[in-house]
């Protein structure tokens, strides 16, 4: 029964099938150049991109980190209020991938983590009892793809090899930590502050400005790293990469694994004692406040 008014299209089904398993699950699927949705997945994208990812595409086009960004990417943020993503951009006025042709992927051997992944979802979970995360897998079925009625049968973990996802895993794998050390501490650390939201992204996706960002003498001034390893991070952007997650969880989750030059040490030491006692005062303030309205009567 219905009041005479157009009722809205129910929502489409989640493409992501609830059932998850590890990587000796077998899957039928094979994507393959004539399949009859060729093209299908690249026409309407919402693809999010690891730092390796950009690393790998900015090579690629031998550019800056910035300038890739700019150019093929857009922010946005993974929770409200919280740490930022980047998703590919599609063409302008449109939907599709900036990479897809006509016979296929232009950056194939560059394409991105999701797209090696699919129709395999990666679901990195960590209990707040674990110091690392674990991985678990679900498979993707959207009604486009014809590849699920292919006759080929392999398991994840040999898709996973043939995808050359290994090393996109392993050099993601930080970066995946923070954000699910982000999720897991919730409101125990408070909301971000704006500069390390920038801080995050800077460090996370464009490579470049933190590379200039090290090898500055106001980093030296605060940070006492060896000079070997200050040459070899600024030499090798994989390696520059995997300092920044370790830079990042000592300055957003206090894991001090980077010394601090003594004075540095100390002003930021006076600079916890001052925000602390800041807080503690607000918070006396507050309920001082709340004791005082409590104990008001309005006027005869």
């Amino acid at each position: 029964m219905t009041d005479g008014k157009t009722q809205p299209p129910p929502p489409p089904a989640n493409p992501v099938l609830p059932q998850t398993f590890d990587d000796s699950k077998v899957i039928q699927f094979q994507c393959r150049k004539g399949i009859g949705c060729w093209n299908a997945c690249c026409s309407n994208i919402d693809i999010s991109l690891t730092p390796y990812d950009i690393l790998r595409l900015k090579r690629r086009f031998a550019s800056s980190s910035g300038e890739f960004l700019k150019q093929y990417t857009v922010p946005y943020e993974m929770e409200q209020s919280s740490i930022a993503g980047v998703k590919l951009r599609p063409v302008a006025n449109g939907t599709a991938c900036q990479f897809m042709r006509p016979e296929g992927c232009s950056v194939y051997e560059d394409r991105p983590t999701a797209c090696r992944y699919y129709p395999v979802a990666l679901l990195s979970l960590r209990r707040q009892d674990e110091t690392t995360d674990s991985a678990s897998y679900a498979l993707v079925e959207e009604p486009h793809c014809l590849g699920h009625q292919e006759p080929r049968r392999i398991s994840v973990a040999d898709y996973r090899k043939e995808q050359g996802l290994d090393e996109y895993d392993d050099l993601a794998r930080g970066w995946r930590q923070l954000i699910l050390k982000k999720k897991s501490s919730g409101p125990s650390i408070g909301k971000p502050s704006k500069r390390s939201l920038e801080l995050f992204f800077m460090v996370c996706y464009d490579i470049d400005r933190f590379s200039q960002f090290v090898a500055s003498d106001g980093f030296s001034d605060i940070y006492d790293l060896p000079a070997q390893e200050l040459k070899d991070i600024l030499c090798d952007d994989n390696a520059l990469m995997q300092f920044g997650f370790r830079f990042l969880r000592q300055v957003l989750f206090g894991e001090e694994t980077i010394a601090l030059r003594q004075e540095a040490a100390e002003q930021r030491r006076l600079r916890h004692l001052e925000r602390r006692q800041r807080i503690e005062t607000e918070a006396a303030a507050r309920r001082a406040l709340e004791q005082d309205e409590m104990y008001q009567y309005p006027e005869a």
